[in-house]
Parts: C-alpha cells; sequence; structure tokens
C-alpha cells in the first residue's frame, strides 16, 4: 500500500477525536496529510470533556459495551470491532497516558485531564509529517476544489482523498456548529437533523420548589421509562432536571416527546426499600407529628425528595398511607421538552450510514470519507461517544488509504 499512495495527499477536515484519528492511521503511510481546523485550536470540545475527568472508555463485557449504541449498534460496530475499548486503551498506554477503572467501571487517565494525551498525541503527528491548519473554515466547493476562509483570505485545494470528522451541532462555541449540513444536503446526501442527545429536561417546577432545590442533586433513585430502568443520580435545575441518570434515560425520553409531545418519567425515591417496609414505616401511629416529619422519621425521605413528594401528589395522597407508598415507590415528572441542542453534551442525527459504503466513503462522492458525530448514531455518556469517534476514524483513515491504492495512477 505504501508504494501506491506515494505522492498522494489526504486532507482531514476537522481536529477533534475522530479527525486525528483519521491522521493518526494515514500519516503511517507515504502520504501528505494536512488537518484543517477552524477553530485556533485542535479538538476543544475533546479538552472540554476532560475538564471534568477524561472518560476515554468503559471497561464493560464488550457483549454489553455494544449495545449502549441502541439501533445504530450494526453500523457502529463494524468500525469498533476493528477498535476495541482494549485497542485504544493499548493507544493511551503508546501516548505515555496511564488510565484506572472508577468505581463505575469507565476508565480514565490517572491525570483525569485530557491535555497531556491531546499535547502527545500532537506531538507525534507533527513528527510524522502531519501539517495542521488552524482558523481554516470549510465553506464549501468550486470547480472541484475544496474551498477555505482562513485568516489572510481564501484558498482552494485538490487533495486525492478527503475526510470529514465535522462533528455535530451540540457546544458549538467549541465549534461544532453544523454548518456544514446545507452544502452536503445540496450534493444530495440524506442528512437528519440534529436533536440533543445526552441532555436534560425543562419541567414545570412551582416557584418554590426551583428556588428552593435547584442545583441539589437527587441521589439513589431509580428511574424508570418504558423499558428503561436504572439506579442512579440526577440534579434538579430551575428549569429542569439534568445529571448523569436524566442523560442515560435522553434517548427515550426525547424521541417521546418528539413522537407525542409528552413523557413521564417516574422514580422510586427508596430503591432500597421494599414496599412492605414502606407500609409498615408509615403505620406507625404519629399522633402529633406533622405529616413531613413522620415521613422523615420513618422512612428517611427529606429535603428535595420530600419536596419532590409535595410537588407532585395531592393532599389526600399525604393522608393515605397506602397511597403515598405508591407515590415515594412511582412518583411521576412530567417533562416538558429538551434542552436546547446548544447545551446538549451529544447529539443524535447526522448523515446516514445508507449514504457511505462500509469504508465510511460517500457513495455519491467517491474518495470522500466522513467520521465521527457527523453521522447519524448517539450513545450515552461513559466513554462510548469516544470509543466510537476514534474508531471511526480509524476506519474513515484506512478506507481512504484502500480506495487511494486502488486508484493509483
Amino acid at each position: 500500500m505504501t508504494r501506491s499512495v506515494m505522492n498522494k495527499s489526504i486532507a482531514i477536515i476537522g481536529g477533534g477525536p475522530a479527525g486525528l484519528m483519521a491522521a493518526e492511521i494515514v500519516s503511517q503511510h507515504d502520504v501528505k496529510v494536512d488537518v484543517y481546523e477552524a477553530m485556533p485550536s485542535l479538538a476543544r470540545k475533546f479538552l472540554m470533556a476532560g475538564k471534568s475527568g477524561l472518560n476515554l472508555t468503559h471497561s464493560e463485557d464488550y457483549s454489553i459495551f455494544i449495545t449502549r449504541y441502541g439501533n445504530k449498534q450494526k453500523e457502529i460496530v463494524k468500525h469498533l470491532a476493528n477498535f476495541k475499548p482494549e485497542d485504544l486503551l493499548a493507544f493511551a498506554k503508546e501516548l505515555d497516558v496511564k488510565t484506572f477503572v472508577g468505581s463505575s467501571g469507565r476508565v480514565f487517565p490517572i491525570e483525569m485531564k485530557a491535555s497531556p494525551m491531546l499535547r502527545a498525541w500532537i506531538q507525534r503527528l507533527h513528527a510524522r509529517g502531519v501539517t495542521f491548519h488552524l482558523r481554516h473554515r470549510w465553506s464549501g466547493w468550486e470547480d472541484q476544489l475544496w474551498v477555505f476562509e482562513t485568516p489572510t483570505g481564501i484558498i482552494k485545494i485538490k487533495p486525492n482523498a478527503t475526510i470529514l470528522a465535522l462533528g455535530g451541532a451540540s457546544w458549538p462555541k467549541l465549534g461544532s456548529k453544523g454548518d456544514w449540513v446545507p452544502r452536503l444536503e445540496q450534493a444530495g446526501m440524506r442528512v437528519k437533523p440534529f436533536s440533543p442527545a445526552n441532555c436534560g429536561f425543562y419541567v414545570k417546577w412551582s416557584t418554590h420548589f426551583s428556588e428552593k432545590f435547584h442545583g441539589q442533586p437527587i441521589k439513589s433513585v431509580v428511574l424508570s421509562f418504558k423499558d428503561f430502568k436504572q439506579q442512579g443520580e440526577f440534579v434538579i435545575t430551575k428549569k429542569g432536571v439534568e445529571g448523569s441518570l436524566i442523560y442515560s434515560a435522553s434517548a427515550k425520553l426525547r424521541d417521546e416527546l418528539t413522537s407525542t409531545g409528552q413523557a413521564l418519567l417516574t422514580l422510586d425515591l427508596t430503591p432500597d426499600t421494599s414496599i412492605e417496609k414502606l407500609t409498615q414505616a408509615l403505620a406507625r401511629p404519629r399522633g402529633s407529628t406533622s405529616i413531613s416529619n413522620h415521613i422523615r422519621k420513618t422512612t428517611g425521605i427529606q429535603s428535595v425528595k420530600l419536596g419532590l413528594l409535595y410537588e407532585f401528589i395531592t393532599k389526600e395522597t399525604f393522608e393515605d398511607p397506602n397511597k403515598l407508598v405508591k407515590a415515594i415507590k412511582a412518583i411521576h415528572i412530567p417533562l416538558v421538552s429538551p434542552t436546547p441542542l446548544s447545551t446538549a453534551i451529544s447529539c443524535a442525527g447526522g448523515i446516514s450510514f445508507e449514504e457511505l459504503d462500509d469504508h465510511l466513503m460517500l457513495r455519491k462522492m467517491p474518495g470522500v470519507f466522513c467520521a465521527g458525530e457527523m453521522l447519524d448514531w448517539e450513545a450515552p455518556t461513559g466513554g462510548y461517544l469516544l470509543s466510537a469517534c476514534f474508531a471511526m476514524g480509524r476506519a474513515a483513515g484506512n478506507g481512504a488509504l484502500s480506495w487511494l491504492s486502488e486508484h493509483a495512477e
């Protein structure tokens, strides 16, 4: 392959994890590699994610890991199979990044930051001859040339192959604005509109509840919605809910809101206490004790959890121990809408996989490959997003090399 791609050039548009991983692959061959990034620095979203501890991947069994990609499991696993979580950790080790497994099974660098890994990676790519062009925003085509807006004016290039890693539309201030969509749609590509993923939701709290409890965590609850059921915690915001447990259910909740206009999540506020024990506890005589203090003393429910009960159940329910137990074990919270795409951790939507061949090349644009969050897939937090972006970046890089080899003059 090395001989056949000699003196060829590959342009990678987008300097996030998928684009950098594509550069990692193609730079190991005798090919000119240029990475074009619209922002003043590389991988800004990657760095932002690392501020709270870079969650590289997850240590759970691979058979479970692959189920996290929902209805796009088949498309993602095709590429993930060639770069599994253990391969990602081996890659991190090559960059002298040591990792550990957290109590949740998530895998983090020991330094809990993205910057050391990114610095080492960029240095290695520089050493291999990769050229980075910052503040170069792709603006379309002209006479089969790729056109970029740069600080010094318009430039036009004609690489032998191109890899697009343009990102989705979440966190637009970090560079992924989704402004590439009209150009590819005009070129005949089917692009599903972006929607928020791993997002919070708005709830019509009372003013009292919002002012008293915003910012407070709700710990150790079980959230149920249709076939979703998971224990965890989340946070009350001034206008709704957010946090890891909400993010895990967000795809199903968002889709329900989109299709029906309403979604009702259910919480078990005492997952470690059975209905029988709760019933016995609340049946104790309370005498002159207020119902709030009675609930606190007999069940341990207090603060924000108690506030949720007052927010959503009637006075009649409080006065009936059997109804109160049912409410504690299954309190319903009506959601209004997802929080905006601009505040979401990631997004759903993008280029349909049907537009791509098995090597992630656009069928209608030979020699142009796509990878990462610009494709139509989603995954929960927990290392699944990064793992798939890295795997697709590698797949696109290998695809571009193979295509150049097959079409060498």
